[in-house]
This record gives C-alpha cells, structure tokens and sequence, in this order.
C-alpha cells in the first residue's frame, strides 16, 4: 500500500479501553483521525499521541458539524477508509457517514436487520436457530391478537431500543391493561414469549473484510441483566475455556446469515437446558471493557488484530490455551464480607486489573471491577462468590 490509509474515528475517547484502538491502528502506519466534542486538552496522552489529527466539534449530534469534520479530513488526507466507532451509541451516526462519504462498511440499510427486533428474528430463522414465538404490536387489536396467539407471560419491547429500556412484563391481564396505558400508540413495539431460563451466553467474535470469523468466544452471565437492574446486584460475567459445539454452530450460522463485514459482533442467547435460544445480535463488541477480558481470557490484543484486518493483514491468533477469565464488580456504599486487600492477596497469581467503572456504567454495573483468570471453574465460582459475598 503506497498510500496510508486514513481512518475516522468517532468518539475514539469513549469507553477509555477503546483509546486502545487509535494507539493500534496509529502503530500499524494508519492515519487515526478522532472527531469528538471533548477539549483536545481533555483527551488522554496516550490517544493524544496516537491520532493523526483530531477534530473537534461543539456537538456530536449536530449531523452537519460531524460532515464537515469528515469532509475536512478527506480533503486533507485524500480518500477516507473507514469511519467507525464500536460505540452502539453511534452506530447510526458512523453508517450514515459511511453512505455519504462512499466508506467501506455497513450502511444504514445494513443496520435495519441490527435495528429491528422483528428484522432479527427473521433472520435468526432462516440460519436455522431456535427463536420464541413474537409479534409486532402496532395497534391495540395486536396487543389482544398476540396474547391470544402467543400466550402470557410475554416480554414487551421497543422493536427498534437498545438494552432493557421501556420493556414491560406481561404476566396477567392487569399488566397487559397496565402496557395499553402507559404505550404512546406511536412506538412500535415486539412482544414475545418470556423465557423462564436465567442462563444468558453469548457469541462473540470479530469477522474479516471478507465476512470470515477470525476470532470467537463467549462468555456467561452471573446475572441477567434485567436482575441487574431490579436488585442492584453486582455484575459478573466470564469468557468461557471452551465453546459448546452447538452454540458454535448457532453462532457461526447466525454470523453468515446478518453477512457483516470487518465488524465485531456479540449475539447473545438464553441457555435451555442443552439447546439455546437466540436473543439478539449486536453490530459491535460486547461493552464495557469486555474486549480487554476477551484478551486476558485468550492471551493475546484483540485490538491489535483488529488494526491488522483493517489493514489487509491476516489476523495474528493466540499461541495458549484459552482460560476462564472473570469480570466481577463491586459497588462502592456496599458492606462485602472480604476486603479488597484481602482478596488480592488471596488471588495474588490470578488476578489481572482493576478498572473504576465510567459514571455511564456505574449505575447498573457497580464501580470497580476486576479480572481474574484460572484454569479452573471452581475456583472461579469460588471468586465470584469471595467478590459479591455482602455482610448481613
């Protein structure tokens, strides 16, 4: 490549691991051009010194200002490459840029199958997975028509949302009364059978320009998210040693059937006894810091082989064996039975990083969380109840 290749990145400051993704791709000799609001003297050294170019706008809503930062850069730099975010936030922002600009990558038709539940589950069908039976709710005689046919309890989304907002459960005839009241009539919703199952796994992993998966995992819940939520419990979740083959071949189907590209992906499940039952699929990486437990858990930079994809570069694969790692968090006004200090001592030789959780995760999440890896599934059982176990 005589040229450089020249790659927007938008927000490229938030969450702070991704900063990783501007120091990688800077590495590999590609111009890293962040647009964002925030004070260039606010960015962090490390992502100061890793982009090309940063242009900054008074609002990243504001369509127009993001536009003419893009149009800045291509008339600076010649062509632009990519333009990208792995932020589910700006998923829409970065495709409709990519229209305008003619980038490689997904486009905003692209995102309606990612978008819509309704548009998912569709294609979770034709892959051949297993899905629970739903329906679009446009109008009252929809809400009555889907509880004659699907049948309470029922769990009622946004078929376009993100996460747990807006969602009813629809046990009795008093909560579907109770979802008719409170619906504005104008937000189109998916209703579907509640699953009893507690058990969320996921899919995840990275494809190629190609479409190819050039790196999988998954991991599982301690917690659903919706138990987050309602109880205030303390998050954690592991990368699994090794993948059931099913889920892999669910995974794998479901990957080439949405036929994304150069993306990360992170499809989420329910475990049912020894089937499992597709939930959704996200355009983008697990949140959070989950690429950097992806990397302890398999040993190797995710972010680094990301750069080398976009690149052109064959994906550079882990040498170890893959380990369980853990995620775990804990809430700062909470009493736990053991110290930080004392469990650090204890699991000095498994015990990798601790991060202060963004204010934007906090909330839900809790506000530290560490990453421990081990061989052994007991002994992370072990941790996650020494980390969450609270005083009476």
């Amino acid at each position: 490549m005589d040229r450089k290749m020249n790659f927007v990145m938008i927000s490229p400051h938030f969450p702070a691991n991704f900063e990783t993704f501007a120091h990688r791709l800077y590495e590999n000799g590609v111009n890293t051009l962040g647009i964002a609001d925030t004070p260039y003297e606010q960015l962090s050294q490390g992502l100061r010194d890793h982009l090309t170019e940063y242009y900054r706008v008074d609002n990243m809503e504001d369509y127009d200002q993001v536009y003419r930062a893009v149009a800045y850069f291509a008339h600076k730099y010649g062509r632009i490459d990519r333009i990208e975010s792995h932020n589910e936030y700006w998923l829409e922002l970065d495709a409709a840029l990519r229209e305008q600009f003619n980038v490689f990558g997904a486009k905003p038709e692209d995102l309606k199958k990612t978008k819509f539940k309704s548009e998912m589950k569709k294609l979770f069908k034709k892959a051949g997975v297993p899905v629970v039976p739903g329906a679009v709710i446009e109008t009252e005689a929809d809400v009555d028509k889907a509880v004659k046919e699907i049948g309470l309890p029922m769990i009622a989304k946004p078929d376009n949302g993100v996460g747990a907002a807006a969602t009813f459960k629809l046990e009795t005839e008093d909560d579907v009364n109770h979802f008719k009241a409170e619906w504005d009539h104008s937000t189109v919703y998916f209703f579907e059978k509640f699953v009893t199952s507690s058990e969320i796994c996921t899919f995840d992993g990275l494809v190629d320009r190609d479409g190819n998966i050039v790196f999988s995992t998954t991991f599982d819940y301690a917690h659903t998210p919706l138990d987050l939520m309602i109880y205030k419990m303390d998050n954690s979740y592991y990368v699994l040693k090794d993948m059931d083959p099913k889920l892999r071949k669910y995974g794998e189907a479901i990957v080439k059937e949405f036929g994304m590209k150069e993306r990360f992906f992170h499809i989420e499940f329910f475990r049912e006894g020894d089937d499992y039952i597709a939930i959704e699929y996200n355009n983008r990486p697990a949140g959070g810091f989950t690429i950097d437990v992806y990397n302890y858990a398999h040993s190797f930079d995710l972010y680094k082989g990301y750069a080398a994809i976009v690149a052109g570069e064959p994906f550079p694969a882990s040498q170890f064996e893959p380990l369980y790692c853990l995620a775990t968090s804990r809430r700062a006004n909470a009493n736990y039975v053991y110290s930080e200090e004392d469990l650090l001592a204890k699991y000095e030789n498994q015990f990798k990083v601790k991060k202060i959780m963004p204010a934007a995760f906090a909330e839900l999440q809790g506000d530290y969380l560490y990453m421990l890896t081990t061989p052994s599934r007991e002994e992370m059982e072990q941790m996650i109840k020494d980390f969450g176990q609270r005083q009476e």
